[in-house]
């Protein structure tokens, strides 16, 4: 499993940088629990949530994210899937 620390800034958007991958979402499950604001998750079927501060949240392949507020959170996942998916984000922020 790889571990994360995210902090992200008000307004950050996962959307852009998943441009490519199938459906332009993340094929990675997560796990994570947020420490600070809260974070928005669509998925695949449209349906939408929110994980807030103290949540515990769990994201199947075919999603995406993004904050209104400044947001932290420690995230799990596959390290073989998180991998193909952060190369392919690294890719699209240099592009």
């Amino acid at each position: 499993m790889a571990a994360l620390y995210v902090q992200l800034a008000k307004g950050s958007d996962f959307s852009p940088v998943l441009k490519g991958l199938p459906d332009d979402l993340c094929q990675c499950p997560h796990w994570g629990y947020v420490l600070k604001g809260t974070l928005h998750l669509r998925y695949k079927d449209g349906r939408e949530e929110i994980a807030r501060v103290g949540d515990m949240w769990y994201t199947p392949p075919g999603h995406t994210a993004w904050c209104d507020e400044d947001c932290e959170y420690i995230e799990f996942s596959p390290e073989h899937d998180f991998n193909h998916v952060i190369d392919h984000v690294r890719k699209q922020i240099q592009t």
